[in-house]
């Protein structure tokens, strides 16, 4: 068994304006950005997925734009997470997972079901949503994490059904909402969302410096003392995980050079 798992470091999407002739080169031609992104990073979070289904044809592009070992993570259907009822989300939540996401192969990172700020921890209710992942879909493993953004999901409960189906939960370092650093999977998945468009590396060096040997100590399967739990009693199984982290939000004009330069220290 490996001593640690892999640490990814990325970005929210590849397209943005203010990118081109500061992490992109200025004669770069967009429909080049991907296969630079792909060279620079090791990982993208793509919100596009959120809003619309894509085409298989789109996906098998995506992964052949890439290089061996970068993956892709795909934030799922708003159609999926923005209900009442999560229990109710079946056939919205197999639409998203048929629409040919799995062309991308081993390219394929975790999906992540982002919950809108309001949405509460209802127990009978997320367990039903929880019950409806599936573990494959065409044959290739699935990775799920969940983002959730109300202060009500900070309670043991949540981690122990998290626990249960092997979900992981969105590590968010985030102005307003909470943090959740329990392990409940095989991987995690951390988004830093307070980043600044003055500071050049998105995140002031030292910070940089803190998270990556908080990346560190996760991939090696530890558990940094720093962060804030919501089951502290509770001691995950101590194992290699591979970890994912994503500038994303806030600081945004200079979230790659945030990823760059993170990489760099956990490499």
């Amino acid at each position: 068994m490996a001593a640690s798992g892999k640490i990814r470091v990325g970005i929210g999407g590849w397209s943005f304006e203010p990118w081109e002739g500061s992490f992109y080169p200025a004669d770069l031609a967009k429909k080049r950005q991907l296969e630079f992104a792909g060279k620079e990073l090791r990982t993208i979070e793509v919100n596009g997925t959120y809003y619309s289904s894509q085409k298989p044809e789109t996906f098998a592009k995506w992964a052949a734009e890439v290089p061996d070992g970068f993956v892709f993570s795909l934030k799922a259907s708003r159609f999926v997470t923005n209900r009442r009822v999560l229990s109710e989300a079946g056939e919205s939540m197999e639409r998203f997972l048929t629409q040919g996401l799995t062309e991308l192969g081993d390219r394929l990172g975790p999906i992540l079901w982002q919950f809108a700020p309001t949405k509460k921890f209802d127990p009978e209710d997320f367990e039903g949503f929880l019950k409806l992942l599936p573990e494959k879909q065409d044959g290739v493993k699935l990775r799920h994490v969940v983002e959730v953004r109300n202060p009500s999901f900070q309670t043991p409960e949540f981690v122990t059904l998290l626990d249960k189906y092997k979900v992981a939960v969105v590590l968010a370092e985030h102005a307003d909402y909470p943090m959740i650093a329990d392990i409940t999977a095989d991987f995690v998945y951390t988004r830093l969302q307070k980043g600044s468009d003055e500071v050049k590396t998105c995140y002031p060096p030292k910070e940089l410096d803190h998270w990556a040997e908080r990346l560190k100590t996760l991939a090696a399967g530890g558990e940094p003392d720093d962060l804030e739990k919501s089951a502290p009693e509770r001691k995950p199984e101590k194992a290699p995980r591979d970890v994912f982290a994503f500038f994303i939000t806030s600081g945004k004009v200079n979230a790659p050079n945030g990823a760059r330069e993170l990489q760099k220290r956990v490499d």
